[in-house]
């Protein structure tokens, strides 16, 4: 993932790749058309472990890791996530607010120097009946993030047999990777 390519995206496209004991994810660059484009990143996060983690690599080979997320506490309903760089500096955090998860899921993210973040589920609708008929929880949900009242980014889930996501980046002062990580996290820890 070269750094510069990755913070002038303003869309990216995130595919998950379902393999038996480990949630994968494609990120992609959006070409100008619209369409996917490059391989940014990869990502993995094995099932089952006592801590959330989450390492995100250059490719699929897993040679060489850029970034990751790590639950602070081990299985806390509102765990607060460090996202590190490869080398284990501190780039920003994300933690849901479980309680006003109830209804409508509610996450927070911070950058150094940037504020916080609130991102919040598009539409009660959807988020009650995810909760309410667990067979209903392939139905696509929307996050929308905002700074201080304005438009940070947003993570819609598509229409799709395995979940695929756009994510629209408006704030051209978010680290790229640090949304990227969020994005991810929505599918690999929003059912927990």
């Amino acid at each position: 993932m070269n750094a510069q390519t990755l913070q002038s995206q303003t869309t990216l496209y995130i595919r998950q790749r379902v393999r038996l004991m480990v949630n994968q994810y494609a990120v992609h660059a959006a070409r100008p058309d619209g369409s996917e484009g490059e391989l940014l990143a990869f990502a993995q996060q094995k099932r089952m472990a006592m801590r959330e983690q989450v390492t995100l690599y250059t490719d699929d080979t897993k040679s060489v890791p850029v970034l990751g997320f790590k639950a602070r506490q081990v299985m806390d309903l509102g765990a607060t996530y460090d996202v590190t760089d490869a080398s284990g500096t501190p780039i920003g955090l994300f933690r849901k607010d479980f309680g006003k998860s109830f209804l409508r899921s509610t996450w927070y993210l911070e950058q150094p120097g940037l504020g916080e973040a609130t991102g919040q589920e598009r539409s009660m609708w959807v988020s009650v009946l995810r909760r309410l008929v667990e067979s209903l929880d392939w139905l696509p949900y929307h996050f929308d993030f905002t700074i201080g009242g304005q438009p940070a980014f947003s993570v819609e889930k598509q229409w799709a047999l395995r979940d695929r996501y756009t994510v629209q980046i408006h704030d051209p002062n978010l680290d790229r990777r640090l949304v990227v990580a969020m994005a991810v996290a929505l599918d690999a820890l929003q059912g927990r």
